[in-house]
């Protein structure tokens, strides 16, 4: 929304600067996106009349002048311009005057006749981009009153940047009538008197679409003067509006628009038959626009038409064969209500944009289509004449203006201000807001002009915006601060993090959005459906969220080995992302926190020393149970579509499954062209967090007994269900069962292996015995021998 200041100033001139009030309007929510002067500085510029031109003895282009600048003598001035004639008036720089782009305006000889000054076009003095001649004013411009205060031209540019629901300020009144309420300044709102009719000339009105129409009014006008000039004062506000002056009818209607924010249209009365209508188009309709573009109209779109053929898209655009011209003598004018849901987004599907749609979309003053008819009856009769006929008006169903109930308790919780029910009710009549008061309670009655009052919300949006949004303060928020309990069992997210980066890990961040290859590649899923897709990706490699860290982990090692890094060390806490029916706070899906990481490269960094072995492994494996010492954990072999498929194990806790550990599988190294396998591993972040309370248990004073035993078992027996199988078997005397080393080969029979474990037994009372230390020894054997068929070794 454009307009300029002078305009403003006429309804309402608070004492504020220009900057002042762009200031306070923006605050107010009418954001002032641009402030710009409608010219840019210069001096001594003048109205002059030309009096003389004759042409230059030397020159075929240039003219001397005899020009009148009001000092009482005539000056001298060579000019060039191809319009420049006896009688004008036009500007005139004078000596010693600065003009736009640093030019300055001095005595000269022009091919030896001294010229002393310039007379000036628009473009000269900035107030145009291209001139084809000299600027003429009007015949009764004062000669030698400054150009500046005759055009104006010290004027300020106002653009507003409004946001939809404010559509009453699409209109100098709306702007008028929001600087008076926030101002307090008093306004002098346009008064428009009803147009007495002076002939009987009226056309009837149908809304057979009351539902989009509910109100249209018209009238004929005859007898008017297409051709008068639109006056300098009008034009002048509407091209510092941002709309071209065309002709006096069209200027006329755009002006009122402008003024009141009612959009008009005016129809050549010559051009239609019988009654107007108002009415959705009809089936393979078409109609040609004013800007020459022949649409088929869909069904669901309004149109004014008559008893014949289509006149316009109601709201948007007229038909062009219905238009005025300048030979237009008699007019139809219209001033209608459209509902904005049978206006919003027609004009887009067709291409298109108008001021009109832009306004009636967002929704204008049904109060005021009539008192609109009226102020642009009277402008069309007194620039272009003529005789009005009676308004005729066609009503249905006008929009509800359902009352809006607002405690002044509640806005004064929500602002955290102390208002009180005095001050908001001043601020409700700022703002011309009809309202009934119950106490501290207010039932108020959105006005006609506003669409955007449907709850107590936006009433205290509005006692905020006139409050004033940098009065209300804004205090340090205050809260009690307490120290959170931080259960012994469980040790917090960073002790985690450092112990991995103390084993040369480093964190990296990943999207939880990732590609859908990847769910394929590391996922352990069942069914394409589980996947969970984005209604709305940020790219299209990211349109499925993860159910694995292992994808953006194994990304992340091949950035690493494109910019040179041979030995790589990652983790990585974050959520991943399941279908799940049960779970919650976000039904149907289920979100547990993971810990994953990657190794890559020699098991330790460069040295003297050498350290050339790769990680395997093992080397993983220390680094996960180190993270979960003292707890002991088990592994197990483990079939997961992403790793080796005999270098992969499961991780159990207390018998718990709490994740995954291996080498990448074979196909996915190849796919993704790394020099050999890294080593994996995801876990639940709460199992790693999770740690055993410590309980006192007394160091014995007394040495262990350390005895080594081997034995020889089928090679398909596994070393943990060794071990499982002797839990609750053995002595309490045993303290530690450690495997130290396992054989095959020659003295060991086929399909066989020797296990060689170090035993070591203690007691905190006394020194054991050597008959209690074997008798625990053969207890040991008889274990192995009945529950794994194992024989003594010999």
């Amino acid at each position: 929304m454009k307009f300029s200041e002078s305009w403003l100033r006429t309804l309402v001139d608070p004492k504020l600067t220009s900057e002042e009030l762009s200031h306070l309007l923006t605050m107010a929510g009418l954001e002032v996106e641009e402030l710009q002067p409608v010219a840019p500085a210069f001096t001594s510029v003048v109205v002059a009349q030309v009096l003389e031109v004759v042409k230059h003895p030397d020159a075929d282009r240039l003219n001397v002048c005899q020009v009148d600048i009001g000092s009482g003598t005539p000056q001298q001035i060579v000019c060039g311009a191809p319009n420049v004639a006896a009688g004008l008036k036009v500007p005139c720089a004078l000596p010693g005057a600065e003009l736009p782009g640093d030019f300055r305006i001095k005595v000269a000889k022009v091919r030896g006749i001294e010229s002393s000054g310039m007379l000036c076009s628009a473009k000269e003095l900035g107030i145009a981009e291209e001139a084809s001649g000299l600027l003429i004013l009007p015949v009764d411009a004062p000669v030698g009153q400054s150009i500046r205060q005759y055009l104006d031209l010290d004027d300020q540019q106002f653009e507003l940047k409004l946001t939809p629901n404010r559509a009453d300020c699409l209109s100098l009144l709306g702007i008028a009538r929001e600087v008076g309420a926030i101002t307090g300044a008093a306004t002098c709102l346009p008064v428009v008197q009803e147009v007495p009719a002076s002939i009987t000339d009226q056309r009837s009105v149908v809304l057979d679409a009351p539902d989009a129409c509910p109100l249209y009014c018209g009238r004929v006008i005859k007898d008017v003067n297409a051709k008068a000039p639109t006056p300098e004062w009008m034009k002048r506000r509407l091209e510092r509006s941002g709309i071209r002056a065309i002709s006096a009818l069209v200027d006329v209607t755009n002006y009122v628009m402008l003024e009141l924010g009612q959009p008009l249209h005016a129809f050549d009365n010559t051009k239609l038959n019988g009654a107007v209508h108002a009415r959705l188009a009809r089936t393979d309709e078409k109609l040609l626009l004013l800007n020459e573009q022949t649409i088929a109209v869909d069904s669901d779109v309004l149109m004014i038409a008559d008893d014949a053929k289509p006149l316009a898209m109601a709201g948007i655009m007229g038909g062009e064969e219905s238009g005025i011209t300048l030979e237009t003598t008699e007019l139809f004018l219209e001033s209608a209500f459209f509902s904005p849901r049978a206006i919003a987004g027609r004009a887009r599907r067709y291409g298109f944009a108008s001021d009109a749609s832009h306004r009636f979309e967002r929704g204008v003053d049904f109060g005021g289509v009539r008192r609109a008819m009226e102020r642009a009856t009277q402008l069309i009769l007194d620039v272009c004449g003529g005789q009005a006929g009676p308004v005729v008006e066609a009503r249905a169903e006008l929009p509800a203006r359902t009352p809006v109930r607002l405690r002044t308790a509640r806005a004064e919780k929500v602002l955290g201000l102390p208002l009180g029910s005095e001050r908001i009710a001043a601020l409700f009549k700022g703002l011309a807001l009809s309202f009934e008061q119950n106490g501290d309670d207010f039932l108020v009655t959105p006005p006609s002009w506003r669409f955007d009052m449907e709850i107590e919300e936006d009433l205290i949006e509005e006692i905020a915006r006139l409050y004033g949004y940098d009065n209300i303060p804004s205090p340090a928020p205050q809260a009690r601060l307490a120290m959170m309990p931080q259960p012994e069992a469980q040790r917090p997210a960073y002790r985690i993090r450092q112990m991995l980066a103390d084993r040369g890990y480093q964190e990296v961040i990943n999207f939880a959005f990732v590609e859908e290859a990847w769910e394929a590649d590391f996922a352990a899923r069942t069914a394409e459906a589980d996947l969970i897709r984005l209604a709305n990706p940020i790219a299209s490699q990211m349109a499925v969220m993860r159910s694995s860290l292992f994808g953006g982990l194994v990304a992340n090692l091949v950035t690493n080995l494109k910019r040179k890094q041979g030995r790589v060390r990652l983790f990585e806490v974050g959520r991943t992302f399941h279908r799940d029916a049960q779970a919650a706070p976000v039904s149907g899906f289920r979100q547990p926190w993971k810990l994953a990481g990657l190794a890559f490269g020699n098991a330790l960094p460069e040295g003297w020393a050498g350290g050339a072995r790769k990680v395997d492994f093992f080397d993983v494996k220390g680094d996960i149970e180190a993270l979960f010492a003292p707890a002991q954990l088990r592994f197990e072999k483990l079939q997961h579509p992403a790793l080796h498929p005999g270098r992969a194990a499961r991780v159990l806790l207390d018998e718990q499954d709490i994740g995954c550990l291996g080498e990448l599988h074979p196909e996915w190294v190849q796919k993704y062209d790394l020099p050999n396998a890294p080593v994996l591993f995801e876990l639940d972040f709460a199992a790693a967090k999770a740690v055993n309370v410590p309980v006192y248990s007394e160091v014995s004073k007394f040495p262990p007994v350390i005895r080594d035993l081997a034995i020889v078992v089928d090679q398909n027996v596994a070393l943990q269900t060794l071990l499982d199988g002797l839990k609750g078997q053995i002595s309490g005397l045993v303290r530690d069962i450690q495997l130290f080393d396992v054989y095959v080969g020659k003295g060991v029979p086929e399909n066989k292996k020797s296990l060689a474990f170090r035993i070591v037994m203690q007691d905190t009372q006394r020194t054991l015995q050597d008959s209690e230390v074997d008798a625990a020894m053969q207890q040991l054997v008889s274990c192995f021998e009945q529950a794994f068929g194992a024989q003594l070794r010999a």
